[in-house]
């Protein structure tokens, strides 16, 4: 099968689902730092006092104003290759595994039992998940059952199978001007790359002409406020953050009531690396959302919940966890160019139909894209 011509959208355009030119610069990812013990947090307990009338909570809270970038200010490096060219690159250790093992079980051989047990066994190992998985060989079973199969049909039918599964949860990004701040709260284990995940989405809001505010909310690491100071400064945004261990309820409402003073567009609130099974942890992000609730009952507007590829089928579980203490609204899917499972989004997908609003390939700003879920399933099959 041939390759589809790449669409011509600039990076900010595919990120956020419209038209839009290239950005010409270069943004290098600040470095991602120690990751502290979760454990070291305090214990959780209700801010009662906490009112929309006492914005201060967190001593000190520090806001600290970045100047604004002038017009054309470099925060995105232009796309050196197409983005499915890079996708490919990106997916090469999963689609490498899939098609090696594809090519090694069909060739010259008959779809029968036992080709299609071998089959099974592959899609599982690059954790495609059952669902996919039974979907893919089922189709085998129905249209080429006894019959000599050539591997460049078996990957054309996986990577249709797969796009099947993710089109109805590809999702852009939309931040439409109906909240004032938008709010969008950021969740997810140590690691996953949710505040390099802020920072660049910070630098296509900037690029996009909104304002934008961080709040450094993972106050258990004080690499983590630093660097989300740095995306601050090369983004302009200002980033609300307080001492190491600090209450990040606290925090959080602060960081409201300044962006709601300030009439930015856009709130993007980090936390902490929220271990699933660490009961104390997640009852405290319950309660940095209650708080946010006292300052915009309708907020947050979104959370997102920032994976890692590399950890296979814990990201199922921390799926199910986050949903329910945190209300995730979308998935942002990071380091697939990390692994040979990459298959995990697909199996993520089929199970709880949630949008997945970007995938990352890379440490560039441009490497974090909207997701297209044709070329990921090309990519993937290798076709």
């Amino acid at each position: 099968m041939s390759e589809q011509p790449e669409k011509k959208r600039g990076v900010f355009g595919r990120l956020f689902g419209r038209k839009t030119d290239p950005l010409p610069v270069d943004m290098p990812t600040p470095d991602q730092g120690t990751i502290a013990d979760d454990d070291a947090a305090q214990p959780v307990t209700e801010p009662d006092d906490v009112t929309v009338a006492s914005p201060s909570h967190v001593e000190p809270v520090v806001v600290t104003a970045i100047p604004a970038l002038a017009d054309g200010a470099p925060v995105v490096e232009p796309a050196k290759t197409g983005w499915f060219q890079r996708l490919k690159t990106g997916l090469a250790k999963t689609s490498a595994k899939l098609s090696d093992g594809i090519t090694s079980v069909f060739t010259k051989r008959k779809l029968d039992g036992d080709t299609l047990e071998e089959l099974e066994d592959l899609l599982l190992q690059a954790d495609l998940g059952i669902e996919t998985t039974e979907r893919i060989t089922a189709t085998l079973r129905k249209t080429r059952y006894d019959k000599t199969i050539a591997p460049e049909e078996v990957r054309q039918v996986l990577a249709d199978e797969v796009e099947r599964v993710l089109t109805p949860v590809a999702r852009p990004l939309v931040v439409d001007g109906t909240h004032k701040p938008e709010v969008i709260l950021f969740v997810g284990v140590n690691g996953t790359g949710k505040t390099t995940t802020i920072g660049k989405l910070a630098a296509r809001f900037h690029a996009e002409g909104k304002s934008v505010m961080l709040a450094a909310g993972d106050t258990f690491r004080a690499a983590a406020i630093e660097q989300l100071k740095v995306w601050g400064e090369r983004t302009g945004a200002p980033v609300v953050s307080g001492q190491v261990g600090a209450d990040a309820a606290g925090l959080a409402f602060d960081a409201m009531t300044e962006a709601k003073r300030a009439g930015v567009d856009v709130l993007l609130v980090d936390t902490a690396g929220r271990l699933q099974n660490k009961k104390g942890l997640m009852e405290e992000l319950e309660k940095v959302v209650r708080v946010i609730k006292k300052v915009d009952p309708s907020a947050p507007h979104q959370v997102l919940l920032v994976l890692d590829a590399t950890t296979g089928q814990n990201a199922v579980t921390q799926v199910e966890v986050f949903r329910q203490v945190a209300g995730v609204t979308g998935l942002v899917m990071t380091k697939l160019d990390g692994t040979a499972r990459g298959g995990i989004l697909v199996a993520i997908s089929a199970k709880f139909g949630l949008p997945v609003v970007a995938i990352g390939i890379g440490e560039r700003v441009e490497d974090l894209q909207s997701f297209e879920p044709g070329e990921f399933a090309r990519a993937i099959a290798e076709i």
